[in-house]
């Protein structure tokens, strides 16, 4: 079989232990990703660019090993250096490492998680880079592609099916949160250059910052109390949030694509 052409740049490759432990929460809880992968014979996990070090990926097999035990995790990264520094912390079939980008290396897994790619990329190559994955991911497969800060307290993602994209999740360290709107330093690449006036995730953001700001009184009782506060106020005020409270006191907060897309998409 002929080696599938890599397609992608290299990341700039940093990242921390436990960077990624807010989305990979969300992996193991989330009852979007469990439709796919628990009745799966042989579910197969991409970690998309993992960086100079695996530990994200060694950490997201680990995470997801404990929900789904016969889950694989393939780590994908461009540069051969990379992935030879990974080959010690491989344990196949539960956990490789392989050279691969977009195109995912030719394999067809359920779940591709691709976090910090895409920030380089110019927004016009969103859509693009997406349908690249997705024509490798199987069908009824998920594409989960975000960013995050250095140290994952500032998280955001978006969930991307073979019908395109489906939600827009924040999650934040709720205790060393600021307003809401903070997060949208980390916004997906597909969003982070409309948080501006007339764009519906700028509209979102700022409702979301009245909210916590009338939500303030609950602060006495903690911030995780007012956050959930200014979701409800959200809803309230006629956002579709999805999830459930406990949800939100994990300082998750997902929404409807539709209703932050960029306009005139």
């Amino acid at each position: 079989m002929a080696r599938a052409r890599l397609i992608g740049a290299p990341t700039r490759g940093t990242t921390n232990p436990n960077r990624l432990r807010r989305i990979d929460r969300w992996l193991t809880t989330s009852y979007e990703v469990s439709g796919v992968l628990s009745s799966a014979a042989d579910p197969l996990v991409v970690d998309l660019g993992y960086g100079a070090s695996p530990v994200t990926t060694v950490e997201l097999a680990r995470r997801l090993g404990a929900r789904y035990p016969g889950v694989r995790v393939l780590g994908l990264e461009l540069d051969p250096e990379r992935v030879a520094a990974a080959a010690g912390a491989a344990d196949p079939p539960r956990l490789d490492f392989r050279r691969g980008g977009f195109e995912l290396a030719g394999t067809r897994p359920l779940l591709v998680r691709a976090f910090n790619v895409l920030r380089q990329y110019a927004e016009a190559d969103v859509a693009p880079s997406w349908a690249v994955m997705l024509s490798g991911i199987a069908p009824g497969g998920l594409l989960v592609e975000g960013t995050c800060d250095e140290l994952g307290r500032l998280c955001s993602w978006v969930t991307v099916g073979h019908d395109g994209p489906r939600t827009l999740t924040l999650s934040c360290r709720v205790s060393t949160l600021d307003r809401p709107s903070t997060v949208a330093e980390r916004l997906p690449k597909a969003l982070i250059h409309r948080n501006v006036g007339g764009e519906r995730v700028h509209e979102f953001l700022s409702t979301l910052d009245d909210c916590w700001a009338v939500a303030a009184p609950f602060g006495a009782y903690g911030r995780k109390a007012r956050w959930t506060e200014s979701i409800r106020l959200l809803a309230e005020r006629g956002w579709p949030i999805r999830g459930r409270r406990d949800r939100w006191r994990l300082g998750e907060l997902t929404v409807p694509w539709h209703s932050v897309a960029p306009s005139g998409s």
